[in-house]
């Protein structure tokens, strides 16, 4: 029975939590409360060594809540609760896609849908890098040089459709390359 009451407690979590593991602290707090499982004191410890520990909080405060209250095989259930309902969603919209892919194939209107989706994603992308510009990380002409090299790079296989843009502009070989030039210049 305790087994069924942390798969059902950290499945919900998992289902309904959004804002990562931060704003799902107080779900699991909830549940851990309604159901006894441990003490405030012993909560607020686990949260604190769910931060500290690598990996992401919620999960890691899911698998210590998990051990504390059933052993090894409660932190598994538990892990495994809270994760499924994402692993299944993301399941769910690959297989959408995939089916959407194979259906669609050659129509032009979803091939121009994906196309415009590629500047969403360029866009989005570049709102994350002008929230990093800050005099702190950009220190001279050279450090804005690489920025602009690597950002036409990501930037150029949208507009020139050939195999050698592509291959240039991967982004491992991007972040490999910028990290490089970056050691070479001021390491």
């Amino acid at each position: 029975m305790l087994y069924l009451q942390l798969f059902i407690s950290f499945f919900k979590i998992g289902l309904f939590g959004f804002g990562g593991g931060l704003a799902i602290l107080s779900l699991i707090q909830m549940e851990v409360e309604n159901h006894g499982w441990m003490s405030q004191q012993e909560f607020v410890d686990i949260v604190a060594v769910s931060q500290v520990t690598p990996g992401p909080i919620g999960i890691n405060c899911a698998t210590y809540v998990g051990y504390t209250t059933a052993g090894f095989w409660g932190s598994v259930l538990a892990t495994f609760a809270i994760v499924l309902p994402s692993l299944i969603i993301m399941l769910s919209i690959c297989k959408a896609y995939f089916w959407l892919s194979k259906r669609f194939q050659g129509n032009p209107y979803y091939e121009q849908t994906l196309r415009m989706l590629r500047f969403t994603v360029i866009g989005l992308v570049a709102s994350a890098a002008l929230m990093l510009i800050k005099p702190t990380n950009f220190i001279d002409a050279t450090s804005w040089i690489i920025f602009a090299v690597v950002a036409l790079l990501t930037i150029l296989p949208n507009f020139l459709k050939n195999k050698a843009t592509e291959v240039i502009s991967h982004p491992i070989l991007l972040i490999v390359l910028a990290g490089i030039a970056g050691y070479c210049i001021y390491g």
